[in-house]
């Protein structure tokens, strides 16, 4: 081989390195550029939907998740809870929930999707407060000797019924907002997607 071509491979060998260093040195410099353009897992969680396992959850009994930062109530009734609905449609300001932006699949009288389960964010509607389980009937927790059960918002006495209702004359202006949710199976609840996936 002469000279020259021996100088043009050596060349070429040289470009065609420098050519790849060049090359992982931008993919190096663009891979961690692009990734702080992504969300972080933070960011993801803070949206993201929550599965709930409900399997465990016995009638009468609430858990509570977090989603967005915000506690979402998922309650089981009873069937005496259930019954108590109806009867106070005359005392609540808003009984149908026609004042506020809910769930379509929530328009009912159990204000869910699945009636034994009632999920809706646990934060009073009228200053952001959390409010505090009253289930059991009359006077035994505080409450007057007609309380049917439901919630009371302790900063400034909303009370709600087992369905998030509020009653009338109480600062609370609407009803506790239903999160969008689907029904994974009988035992998973997915908070924050619904039934449409949005």
């Amino acid at each position: 081989m002469s000279d020259q071509k021996k100088m043009d491979c050596g060349r070429r060998r040289l470009i065609v390195a420098t050519a790849a260093v060049g090359g992982a040195g931008v993919a190096a410099t663009a891979v961690p550029f692009v990734a702080s353009m992504l969300p972080s897992e933070r960011a993801k969680a803070a949206g993201a939907p929550v599965e709930a396992d409900i399997s465990k959850l016995e009638p009468g009994q609430m858990l509570v998740v977090e989603w967005r930062g915000k506690p979402v109530w998922i309650l089981r009734r009873t069937p005496e809870m259930l019954e108590t609905l109806p009867q106070l449609d005359g005392e609540l300001a808003d009984p149908k929930s026609e004042k506020e932006q809910q769930p379509e699949y929530c328009a009912n009288a159990t204000r869910a999707l699945n009636p034994e389960f009632f999920v809706a964010i646990g934060i009073c509607t009228h200053l952001g407060c959390s409010p505090s389980s009253k289930f059991k009937p009359g006077a035994s927790e505080g409450m007057s000797a007609d309380w049917k059960g439901g919630f009371l918002c302790p900063c400034h006495g909303s009370t709600f019924d087992f369905a998030g209702r509020v009653f009338k004359e109480k600062p609370a202006p609407t009803n506790l907002e239903i999160p969008p949710h689907r029904y994974l199976s009988d035992t998973r609840i997915l908070i924050g997607e619904n039934t449409q996936g949005a």
